[in-house]
């Protein structure tokens, strides 16, 4: 009897530990049909006929999540809805975060009135902080709006592991698009038409 309850409860861990595998597959950020670039790559890839009609028609809400602007004031995902959304992590010690930043600043300049764009510093208190970051920003010629995630709440929201990783959002608050390496200006432009169009 005592070796029968012990392997139900052997079991009943497995299920459960295959199921959170399975769900965390079916759920995760990574299973978006429509990868702007692919991980690793600098090069838009593309978007070809064999997509299938299911995967167009399916929409996959984006995560919400709360942040925080240069003053300390909470601002939501959900609060931009209306408006399509850019979603930048970033670092200042990030080599190439920094090298795609001009083009976000043009894309910015640009169409920042049409465009919610959230460049949002991964603000971890220990390598990264809200002061380190401000530093950096001052030093440039950048206006585009930063947003600090001093709470991880929105890199956990995106299953963001590494950075730089942008995320396109259209104005109904679904993901469209997504990118988890570096950005030049010809695939930013790509995604930007994604949830302009």
């Amino acid at each position: 009897m005592k070796y029968f309850s012990l392997i139900i409860i052997v079991a009943v861990i497995v299920l459960i530990i295959g199921g959170a595998y399975f769900l965390y597959g079916s759920f995760s950020i990574e299973n978006i049909p429509d990868v702007l670039v692919t991980e690793g790559s600098n090069t838009s890839s593309d978007t070809s006929d064999d997509t299938s009609s299911e995967a167009e028609e399916e929409e996959f809400a984006a995560p919400d999540f709360t942040v925080y602007d240069g003053e300390g004031n909470a601002v939501k995902l959900s609060d931009c809805l209306g408006k399509p959304v850019i979603i930048n992590f970033w670092a200042s010690w990030c080599p190439p975060c920094k090298t795609e930043m001009p083009d976000f600043n043009e894309a910015y300049l640009e169409y920042g009135e049409d465009i919610q764009f959230m460049m949002v510093n991964l603000t971890d208190g220990d390598r990264e902080t809200v002061d380190t970051a401000k530093e950096f920003i001052a030093s440039t010629e950048y206006v585009f709006p930063i947003f600090y995630d001093t709470t991880a709440e929105a890199a956990y929201a995106y299953y963001t592991a590494s950075i730089p990783a942008t995320y396109f959002i259209d104005s109904e608050g679904n993901l469209k698009a997504y990118a988890t390496s570096m950005l030049d200006a010809e695939s930013l432009q790509t995604g930007i038409d994604r949830i302009t169009e």
